[in-house]
């Protein structure tokens, strides 16, 4: 077990925040978390937080995959004081972090996550790494499954993961994962590329438009100047940034921001309201 005092992190924030489909609440205050064939669980009060996993494993890959080496507060201080809208939304989602996540299972989960919602896109992962990802047993003795090789989906047919609940999504799926396997698209080679040639070649994908595609930078390849712009953003932009949102002021971490709006716009709003 690892224990540290982390500021401005938080697993239920994180969880809820539409970055990632493979963290479950087990009890109030504990998470699993599966990620690159890993398991892992963090039990958190306030600041303080405990790892089940080793200092080494922790070192070496946890601590890169929730970029704790980052002071997130440094990009809350920019904030313009003026703008009262981002500063409660980023106050609200303090905890948030952009996570440094795996690029083909970001690539598989941001097709899914078109036109759905965060709830039914957790259920077909499940399903698809249930079905196609390999058997694994946790440090309890539990059994969980890796995310599914592009190799174990390129194999089937375009609608095979109708069956996983993916409905049209299948064919985005399958034929990206042809394309990875056949060479036609290199992962390694994307993963060396700035942001905006990471974010044509990605659009080159089978069903991946301009969401997906920034989705994928920021959440997949660490582009924190990706600003990905669903039904949430669209709404916030249109009601507080009229002019289209300062992007120059922030550059090079306005995803950074758009996370503490998306989530304000998903969870904080109605808390307000709600006098929580």
């Amino acid at each position: 077990m690892v224990k540290r005092t982390i500021e401005n992190f938080s697993m239920a924030q994180i969880c809820d925040s539409g970055e990632c489909f493979r963290m479950t609440p087990i009890d109030e205050s504990t998470y699993s978390v599966i990620a690159s064939g890993r398991y892992l669980e963090v039990e958190q009060h306030g600041t303080e937080c405990i790892f089940s996993c080793d200092e080494a494993e922790f070192e070496e890959f946890w601590k890169i995959y929730f970029d704790l080496d980052v002071d997130y507060i440094s990009y809350i201080e920019t904030i313009d004081p003026n703008d009262i809208y981002l500063a409660n939304a980023a106050a609200f989602g303090s905890g948030i972090r952009i996570l440094r996540q795996n690029l083909w299972e970001m690539i598989v989960s941001f097709l899914i996550s078109q036109q759905n919602n965060i709830v039914r896109i957790r259920r077909c992962i499940q399903n698809i790494c249930e079905k196609y990802g390999e058997q694994k047993t946790n440090y309890r003795g539990e059994i969980y499954y890796t995310f599914p090789t592009p190799e174990a989906l390129a194999v089937l047919p375009d609608d095979e993961l109708k069956e996983c609940n993916l409905g049209y999504r299948s064919k985005y799926v399958v034929r990206t994962a042809r394309s990875i396997v056949s060479g036609e698209v290199d992962l390694a080679a994307i993963e060396k590329m700035p942001y905006k040639k990471a974010k044509e070649a990605l659009l080159q994908l089978f069903g991946v438009g301009v969401k997906v595609a920034d989705c994928i930078c920021l959440f997949g390849l660490h582009h924190l100047q990706a600003f990905p712009i669903d039904t949430h953003i669209r709404q916030a932009l249109e009601e507080h940034y009229k002019r289209g949102f300062p992007k120059r002021r922030y550059k090079g971490y306005e995803g950074v921001l758009q996370q503490y709006i998306f989530y304000w716009e998903l969870r904080g709003k109605g808390d307000a309201a709600n006098g929580k």
